[in-house]
């Protein structure tokens, strides 16, 4: 890993250069992206996003079989339009291949992340009543919500877990999951035991742009939902891009990152365990801190630990292409820079913490602590691990169940109520040039 010094170097272009590797869109992952295949699918050089665009537009036409289409071309799965609904003997049978530890865990990961849900749940703050003015915010659940879980060659029951339970504390009606099935037309038993603890009501094995689109608009076999959340590669963070406003979305996350923030007396060995876990991933790993020596040490810990990392490979190039270790002229330089990368995970390895976590604006996940490895979150802890990436923690949140809440406004106004207020309503309603507005005033009062 490079080691950059903010006194050795223009601190404005070191941050620039940062955030636009980490870009979703345009930094170094999605620089890497392979058109190829989609070139001899559509027998023409397309650009991602065209390719995207593409795929909507052919599954929003012709719905089921396009899905299936994509599914052989791109995954190379065969399937017909009765296969894509996962059976309930894939289901059962799932339960009888897993091990026992795994549904344990499974289990226990879901009852804190319901625990932690349950409270943070908004609820309505009860009605506001004055002089025949009568104003409440009511919070109800979204109908339907369709999770993406990715799949493939990896595959992750904890994102199943991370987007189903706030959906199911929300209230949802009806949660359905589109994933990616192996080579073998069938989903990874994790994956299903996963989502069947959680209360997903169908699994679809549907992966990419097709599963999005496919969410998004419905077909004869998936049900059109209302809001599609969970994290996938560049081409499904594109698809959910282009299907905002069909759908509602969670956010535009891309690949995983952390910022470790450390002072002097930080441990060396556990900070590069914590890169190198985000790493693995692929990921950006970054540490920033005021102590050269630490920044030192990191490096050298790095290394060290990578010779006996089965990740190896992938890690490596990770850290090549996303791994740096800043070291700053002081600490409230590093707070500063972290602020700016707006990261999705930020771990604290400091002496006072608490002293600078109120400092900390822009971050999806804070783990503060030796014994708080971004692992916890990841997997166990309760809040949700589908978290804001490429520096969107600045306008963006971590997902929770109050992603699957929308507010409606009640209100209501007596007669005298009115009566009050009728001269500022029409002077406001023909000032903006709306006579109507005004008029649907004056013959209530009549």
């Amino acid at each position: 890993m490079k080691i950059v010094s903010t006194s050795e170097c223009d601190r404005t272009k070191l941050v620039a250069g940062i955030k636009r590797r980490l870009n979703t869109f345009e930094g170094a992952f999605a620089q890497n992206v392979d058109s190829s295949l989609a070139a001899k699918i559509f027998g023409e050089k397309l650009s991602p996003i065209e390719s995207v665009r593409r795929i909507i537009a052919d599954v929003k036409e012709r719905g089921d079989d396009a899905v299936l289409f994509y599914n052989c071309a791109f995954d190379g799965v065969s399937l017909n339009k009765d296969e894509l609904l996962v059976s309930e003997e894939e289901t059962e049978d799932a339960y009888n291949t897993i091990d026992k530890s795994l549904l344990k865990a499974i289990k226990k990961a879901k009852d804190n992340i319901t625990a932690f849900q349950d409270h943070v749940k908004i609820t309505s703050p009860g009605r506001l009543s004055t002089d025949g003015v009568s104003l409440e915010l009511i919070y109800q659940p979204i109908e339907k919500v369709g999770i993406y879980v990715p799949g493939g060659k990896a595959s992750y029951p904890s994102t199943v877990l991370m987007c189903a339970v706030p959906a199911r504390a929300a209230g949802v009606d009806r949660v359905v999951m589109c994933t990616p099935p192996g080579k073998d037309g069938r989903v990874s038993p994790e994956r299903l035991v996963a989502a069947r603890e959680t209360g997903v009501a169908e699994v679809y094995k549907i992966g990419g742009v097709q599963a999005i689109a496919a969410m998004a608009f419905g077909t004869d076999t998936v049900p059109k939902v209302d809001k599609i959340v969970g994290p996938g590669n560049v081409f499904v963070t594109m698809a959910k891009k282009e299907v905002y406003g069909y759908v509602g979305i969670d956010m535009l996350a891309g690949p995983s990152e952390v910022v470790v923030l450390a002072d002097e007396k930080a441990d060396a060995a556990l900070i590069a365990s914590d890169l190198l876990s985000q790493a693995e991933h692929p990921g950006a790993a970054m540490l920033v801190t005021p102590s050269r020596q630490l920044a030192e040490d990191v490096k050298t810990e790095v290394e060290k630990q990578l010779k006996t990392l089965p990740s190896r490979k992938l890690a490596e190039e990770s850290l090549q292409g996303l791994g740096i270790l800043v070291v700053t002229r002081d600490m409230e330089e590093a707070v500063e820079i972290t602020n700016s990368i707006a990261p999705e995970h930020v771990g604290l390895h400091l002496e006072d913490p608490e002293a600078v976590l109120p400092r900390l604006r822009h971050a999806g996940t804070v783990f503060v602590g030796d014994f708080s490895p971004v692992a916890v979150g990841d997997y166990i802890a309760g809040p949700s691990h589908v978290l804001p990436t490429g520096g969107t923690a600045r306008f963006f949140s971590g997902l929770s169940v109050n992603d699957f809440l929308r507010r409606l406004s009640v209100i209501s106004f007596s007669r005298k109520a009115l009566v009050e207020a009728a001269p500022d309503i029409i002077t406001m309603a023909e000032t903006e040039g709306l006579p109507a507005h005004a008029q649907s005033v004056r013959m209530r009062l009549k």
